[in-house]
């Protein structure tokens, strides 16, 4: 019984970090339209400057303020001088630019931090575990999941109790009308695209005391926040917290049950969904 309780715990873990990237990629197809491959080497960034933070300072504290920001210029630099240009051209262009940044960043990465994965400590304060009764859990992976709430609260509040929340939601109706309406829809675009990268840098930032940083972790997390979005459906906050949960329970669960099932599982529950609502649990057509 533990060892399940256990791993419904690694699994809500799990799906927050795989909630904090879809969300974003969500949010940008949303208002923008636009098929974003770059968002797993955002992730990447985020793990790889939480090393090279705590290599330098020896606080992971000061990563986990300093990684998501400078994740979220770049991809802000990004789009408003290379990708903005795109947004017109049909998605094969789109995926085709994206991915070539994700390829770009990868090797960068190999150019600058090697082909070995670094590790990356557990801060002092956050270190042991919590024990209750027969069963224990490390503190860290606690942190993770109240933080990730945290964040995806401050983000529902953001979304749907401020002027920028409005304009996002409307924007992702009706651009035409938001721009009509004296929006400078660009900027509102870039803004967007940033806060998307921040927090898949955030994501990337907090799962690097799980798993370490290496330069092939990019490719491999955008398969999962393409399924997380694809459950949840395109543009849905709750659709990304949802289906980031679901995603990650499966995956915790089954790697007790049946470990060389687990992909097979999470791309099992993909297709079903897709089988019973093809626009996802909370998504439009």
């Amino acid at each position: 019984m533990t060892l399940y309780l256990f791993q419904v715990l690694n699994g809500l873990g799990l799906g927050m970090i795989y909630f904090l990237i879809a969300v974003g990629l969500s949010i940008i197809f949303g208002l923008l339209n636009f098929v974003n491959f770059a968002h797993g080497a955002f992730f990447l960034l985020g793990s790889y400057f939480c090393y090279q933070v705590v290599a330098l300072t020896g606080n992971f504290w000061l990563s986990l303020l300093i990684a998501p920001v400078i994740v979220g210029a770049i991809a802000w630099f990004a789009e408003s001088n290379l990708l903005n240009r795109v947004y017109n051209l049909p998605h094969a262009f789109q995926i085709l630019i994206t991915l070539g940044m994700a390829l770009v960043i990868q090797e960068s990465a190999i150019m600058v931090w090697g082909t070995v994965g670094k590790n990356i400590a557990v801060p002092d304060l956050l270190q042991g575990i919590v024990q209750m009764g027969d069963f224990a859990y490390p503190i860290y992976r606690l942190f993770v999941i109240s933080f990730s709430a945290v964040i995806a609260l401050l983000l529902w509040l953001l979304l749907e109790r401020t002027r920028f929340g409005a304009l996002v939601r409307a924007g992702s109706e009706n651009t035409e009308m938001v721009s009509l309406l004296g929006v400078n829809i660009f900027k509102l675009f870039s803004i967007t695209f940033g806060l998307g990268a921040t927090l898949a840098g955030l994501a990337g930032v907090l799962a690097a005391p799980l798993r370490g940083a290496d330069p092939f972790m990019g490719a491999e997390i955008l398969g999962i926040a393409f399924v997380v979005v694809v459950i949840g459906g395109m543009g849905s906050f709750t659709g990304a917290l949802v289906g980031g949960l679901l995603v990650g329970l499966v995956q915790s669960i089954m790697s007790s049950l049946w470990p060389p099932g687990v992909h097979l599982m999470i791309y099992g529950s993909m297709a079903l969904v897709i089988l019973i609502r093809p626009y996802g649990l909370f998504g439009r057509a």
